[in-house]
């Protein structure tokens, strides 16, 4: 609900949606599969959002867990969200740590940073279940040079709102939702709730009309939009900007685990090559060029 000029109540126009994106498979670092609803050829970026990547869930075999070996970036943010297993992760500023199932990183690369994140040693040498996402968020042209930042967030600290029925579960964050807003500071305004669902359950999730919004589906069916339209695993449902919160609900008989994720758009430039993105190819051919010249340092 949302209040008027004359102080009545009307009810919150919610969003129709403008498609839905199937993800395609592909792979990623040293040859770890990934699903990838954009970039794609039918979706380059939903500003200031520029990749998603879903490590499906997988159960490994001893010795196939692959990782991303050293690999710089600069210009923008990347996003870590674990389900199942564990990542190590290293950088030539001599940070380190470990995520595992429901930790958040959020990296900000700002003016460049050489970056490693493989599976831990329990995952190289006896195999498990690996699940996770890496979501990476554009950053304004005024700060694509500041200083690189870690914030690790263990699931502990990640506030998580429940209806008193139970059969709506919000993991929150980035934003607010359903009374709880997140502690991690973003350099954009952006919502990222991770949503599960039992069977028939609904949630109308308020989100700024001026924010690019879309959901992910991680497991199961739902119906999405003021359409109701229908979107399963591995696809993302796509919202238009007519509304001021996203509806969505369970089939019948499955539960749903959703992301949303909405941010508000830069509308800037965007020159991307690899790991690198700026504002203009200038940008990005000193980039390379700072990058082979150890000027991003180096993981020792």
């Amino acid at each position: 609900m949302k209040s008027t000029e004359n102080g009545k109540l009307e009810k919150t126009q919610s969003r129709s949606v403008k498609g839905i994106i199937t993800s395609i498979a592909t792979r990623e670092g040293a040859g770890f599969a990934v699903r990838r609803p954009f970039p794609t050829q039918s979706l380059s970026l939903v500003d200031p959002f520029l990749l998603l990547d879903h490590m499906e869930p997988v159960t490994l075999a001893p010795g196939a867990a692959k990782g991303a070996p050293d690999h710089p970036h600069r210009g923008f943010e990347t996003v870590t969200y674990m389900l199942e297993g564990h990542f190590v992760h290293r950088d030539s500023a001599g940070n380190s740590g470990t995520i595992g199932p429901g930790d958040v990183q959020w990296m900000t690369a700002g003016q460049g940073v050489v970056h490693s994140e493989m599976p831990d040693e329990e995952l190289l040498e006896n195999g498990g279940r690996l699940h996770g996402f890496q979501i990476w968020v554009n950053l304004p042209a005024k700060e694509k040079m500041i200083a690189p930042r870690y914030q690790d967030i263990p699931s502990s600290q990640i506030p998580i709102a429940e209806s008193e029925d139970g059969k709506v579960w919000v993991k929150v964050i980035a934003g607010k939702s359903m009374g709880k807003e997140a502690v991690i500071d973003t350099k954009t305004p952006i919502t990222f709730l991770h949503v599960k669902l039992e069977p028939g359950a609904k949630l109308e999730q308020a989100i700024p009309y001026q924010y690019n919004t879309f959901a992910y589906v991680v497991e199961g069916k739902g119906y999405f939009g003021k359409e109701q339209l229908p979107a399963e695993t591995d696809q993302l449902v796509l919202f238009s900007h007519d509304g001021e919160t996203v509806s969505f609900e369970a089939a019948d008989k499955q539960s749903l685990s959703v992301l949303i994720l909405g941010g508000m758009p830069l509308n800037e430039p965007v020159a991307r090559y690899g790991p690198f993105v700026m504002n203009t190819q200038n940008e990005i051919v000193q980039a390379l060029q700072d990058y082979q010249n150890g000027r991003m340092g180096a993981i020792h």
